[in-house]
């Protein structure tokens, strides 16, 4: 269930699974629910291009601050469909198959990318693509219990859509062999421990703290946008160079505010 408060979502000539994909929209936060909950909210390519299109209209939504991306049903998301991963594999060389995966990729690519800072509610299992779904994100926030694995070569394919990529960047080339490579799983309060979420919460306290988190973000969405391009942008350069580039931010967000301070 949507947190309490939310206001129906203006969709603009959009369409959509709205049963597998929903969108609430509580004042200036936005709320993707992967619903699904029969398969563990596995991304479908219907799916993953309905979240591409909700990214789409989030960045076009001034009015957005910030999005809360969270699974129903108690798990956040089982990764690309069996039905998608059985279907490729027949022939990988076609293109059409080769659009099925780019698909899923491009969702949560677009997730990283978004306008908004992007806060991942994690509860139950996060398998591969939802693995790299909710490393995506800017902020995780985990239930305690959680399972997190990459659970490609466990099934006999060499992991996608930049797993090794987003792993190490937050933990590290040796976290990244040992959930990617050998297929370790490791908890909620693990991934804290490693540097994969920011905190491990009791599972039903999760998807409240991300929501409140959000609104905090969300209290003047333009600076909001700002600043989180700014962090994603920014955290990879030199620090002189960054120096220079925050300055001209911070002197466009001071001639936002009043004379007095």
């Amino acid at each position: 269930m949507p947190p309490a408060g939310n206001m129906e979502w203006t969709w603009k000539d959009m369409t959509m699974s709205k049963t597998e994909i929903q969108l609430d929209r509580d004042n200036a936060v936005a709320i993707l629910t992967l619903n699904r909950p029969a398969k563990r909210n596995a991304l479908t390519v219907g799916m993953a291009e309905d979240i591409s299109k909700i990214c789409d209209q989030i960045d076009r939504d001034a009015g957005i601050g910030a999005l809360v991306v969270r699974g129903a049903g108690g798990s956040f998301c089982a990764g690309a469909d069996r039905s998608v991963l059985n279907e490729v594999s027949g022939d990988p060389t076609r293109g059409d198959h080769f659009q099925m995966l780019g698909a899923i990729y491009q969702c949560f690519a677009r997730i990283g990318s978004l306008a908004v800072p992007v806060i991942a509610a994690v509860r139950g299992a996060a398998v591969g693509a939802g693995l790299n779904l909710l490393l995506a994100a800017d902020i995780r926030l985990i239930s305690e219990n959680a399972r997190l694995l990459s659970g490609f070569l466990a099934i006999g394919i060499h992991p996608g859509g930049g797993h090794f990529r987003l792993i190490t960047r937050l933990a590290g080339r040796e976290t990244a062999a040992a959930m990617a490579i050998c297929s370790e799983e490791i908890s909620g309060t693990r991934a804290v421990e490693i540097g994969l979420a920011w905190q491990a919460l009791p599972d039903d306290q999760v998807e409240a703290k991300a929501v409140e988190m959000a609104h905090k973000a969300a209290k003047d969405p333009a600076l909001s946008r700002f600043a989180v391009r700014s962090l994603r942008h920014l955290s990879e350069i030199p620090w002189d160079v960054a120096l220079e580039a925050e300055t001209s931010a911070q002197m466009w967000s001071l001639r936002r505010r009043p004379s007095t301070l």
